[in-house]
């Protein structure tokens, strides 16, 4: 597995609800709600930080999880959501417009 750099699209609409993170992409309408794991993941899609150094200081102290197992589910929730636009993945860091620091509750 070759690590991931990604970066929130900014063509979406993302609201934290209710401890859920909730998204919409303005390209197809598919709408998602994320899970804990997930919405940290989000959260930490700066486009600088790579996808396995937030596995691995985010995800696994957290959830007490595998690092392969969570690298692999976090690839495949990143493959999804940039399928729909939602997330951008590159193999080097990505430069994006700046995001503010916390999603509307």
């Amino acid at each position: 597995m070759a690590d991931k750099y990604i970066a929130r699209s900014s063509e979406i609409a993302a609201r934290m609800m209710g401890g859920e993170m909730m998204i919409m992409s303005a390209a197809d309408s598919t709408f998602f709600t994320l899970n804990e794991v997930a919405s940290l993941i989000w959260q930490a899609a700066d486009g600088c930080t790579s996808l396995f150094e937030i596995v691995d200081e985010k995800i696994c102290p957290e959830f007490d999880v595998d690092p392969d197992s969570a690298r692999r589910d976090a690839e495949q929730f990143v493959d999804e959501l940039s399928k729909h636009g939602i997330l951008l993945i590159s193999d080097k860091p990505i430069a994006v417009p700046s995001f503010p620091t916390s999603e509307a509750q």
